[in-house]
Parts: structure tokens; sequence; C-alpha cells
């Protein structure tokens, strides 16, 4: 069956459907079971002619909604918490890829634009750093000690404070994805070339390696809390500029909510790497192995929750 022809069959029923989940008195049970089954079955079959298909997000998220309706009674009280992270979160994930895939382009891109700016002028790393950073690092690099900024401070105050500038940034990532996407994409711009221009300052300074053993400590999971963040914001901008078969304020609301649960999602990450931050990165000498243990761990974990284990539930 050509993707028109089951479209115009069915899209009144759905539509029927995704109305009556919206109605606010109480559907009888039985009945939105019945239609739940016959949705899902669309759903398989939609995903089986015509994947990549708009039709799949649709019947997709109708399906979703449909599930919540069905258990809302539910009590659940103490597996909610276990619910969100373990299927919720994962899945706005996955619907979330292309975003995640753009926010990551960015931000390498413009880290690439950093190094290549550092390299052909000598003003840009204290432009884009600033000057105070730049002679402190250096005063550091000479007494023997390159990173000893990450042992200036007492632990917890430190680990407080990168902590919640860390989540306030990721909000604000988030927060900008309003104005059309273009905010989202601008801080993941300027970020990614600070991050290019600092690690140049270490490169030209014969400590690459050393600075990527000690900075990804907690930089792996930072980082990446960061892209994820930005594409948080991607997701409700596109919501507006991309509404699909939805009316675009509609389609605005759901991709909000998607994108503020993504970001809700991330603060546990940032606690980890403010902890990893203020208490272990100062330990600049550790082992090498050590260090690649950490960062090793951290990527794994990144890859797995945001990436594998959300295609794994999708597949079932």
């Amino acid at each position: 069956m050509q993707e028109v022809v089951f479209l115009k069959q069915n899209m009144k029923d759905w539509k029927a459907f995704e109305k009556l989940l919206d109605e606010r008195s109480k559907v009888n049970p039985d009945s939105l079971a019945d239609l739940f089954v016959r949705l899902t079955d669309d759903l398989s079959y939609a995903r089986t002619n015509y994947p990549g298909s708009k039709i799949v997000s649709y019947l997709n998220d109708l399906a979703a909604k449909a599930h919540q309706k069905l258990y809302r009674n539910k009590k659940e009280r103490r597996g909610r918490f276990v619910q969100f992270w373990k299927y919720e979160l994962p899945e706005v994930y996955f619907s979330a890829r292309k975003e995640i895939i753009i926010s990551f382009t960015i931000f390498i891109i413009s880290i690439c634009i950093g190094l290549v700016s550092a390299a052909n002028d000598v003003k840009f790393i204290r432009m884009i750093l600033g000057d105070s950073y730049v002679n402190l690092t250096l005063d550091n690099i000479e007494k023997g000690d390159p990173l000893a900024i990450y042992k200036e401070m007492q632990q917890v105050p430190m680990f407080l404070g990168i902590t919640m500038n860390n989540i306030y940034v990721s909000f604000l990532a988030f927060i900008f994805g309003i104005f059309f996407s273009v905010g989202t994409g601008y801080l993941l711009f300027t970020n990614g070339i600070m991050l290019g221009s600092f690690q140049y300052l270490f490169y030209e300074n014969g400590l690459l390696v050393k600075s990527l053993l000690v900075i990804w400590i907690h930089g792996t999971l930072e980082i990446s809390a960061i892209i994820i963040a930005g594409a948080a914001g991607l997701t409700m901008g596109n919501g507006f500029l991309f509404p699909g078969t939805y009316p675009r304020l509609t389609s605005f609301q759901r991709n909000a909510k998607r994108g503020l649960k993504m970001v809700v999602g991330l603060v546990p990450v940032f606690i980890i790497a403010g902890f990893l931050e203020s208490f272990v990165t100062r330990y600049t000498e550790m082992p090498v192995w050590f260090s690649l243990l950490i960062i090793g761990s951290s990527l794994s974990f990144i890859v797995w929750y945001f990436f594998l284990y959300p295609v794994k539930l999708q597949r079932r």
C-alpha cells in the first residue's frame, strides 16, 4: 500500500483517537485499550513499510500518549522515578537523536575553528580566554605545575560553584532555543571556540597530552552534557520551525517539554562532573592508567545511556 493511501485511510481515525486522548473527561479504559492496540498495529505497519516517515514519528508520539493515559491511575509513585530514568528519558533522547548529532557537529566545527584561529593569530587566545587567565596559566607552566588552577579552591565550594554554573549553562542552552534554535547554536559555537583555544594554549607549550589526561577527567561528562543540552534547545526551536503534522504552537509546546526533560536528565551528569573536577582533577600527577580509566568509563556511560540504550529500547 502506498504511503498516501495508508494516510488517507487511517488519518481520520488517528485524529479522532488524538481528540479522545485530549478530552478531560474520563475515558473508558477498555475502549482506550482496544484503540491502543489498533494504533500500535498501524505503527508497526508504518515502521515496516515507511521507515523514516513522519507518519512513524506521529504514531509513535500518539502511542506514547495513549500509554500514559492508560496507566495514569496506576499506583507507581515508587516506580515513577525508575520509570523516568529507565524508559521515559531514553526514549526522549532517541527521538532527539538528529538534534544531538547537529549539536555535536556544531560543537566540533567550532572547536576546529578555535584551534585554527589560535594557530594563525597569536592574539586570538587572549581575546577568547582573557589576559588574566592566559597569564595565570603561563605562570603556572613556568612554575612546573601547568594545571595548578584546579588546586586553588577548596573542594566543597569549588564543587558547588562549578556544578551550579554548569547546570545554569545547560538550561541557558535550552532556553536559547526559543530564538528559532539560533541562540542555542550560537552558545554551542562560542563554547566550542573557547575549548579549541584552551587546548591550543597547552599544545603551544608542549602540554597537549598532559592537559588531555587531566582536563578530560571531568570534561568528558561536562562537554558531552553541554552538547546534549544544546540538542534540547534545538529540539524546542525546531518544534516551532518544523511543526510537521501538528499546529505550530502545539508542536512547540510538545518539543519544549521534551527538551526540558532532556536538560533535567543532565543534572546528575553535571553533579558527577563537578565532583570529578573538584575532588579528582586536582591530582594532576595521578597515574596515566587511572586517568584513562576515568575518561574511558565516562565516555562509555555517555555512549551507552544516550545512544545505545535508547536504540535498544526502541527496537523492543
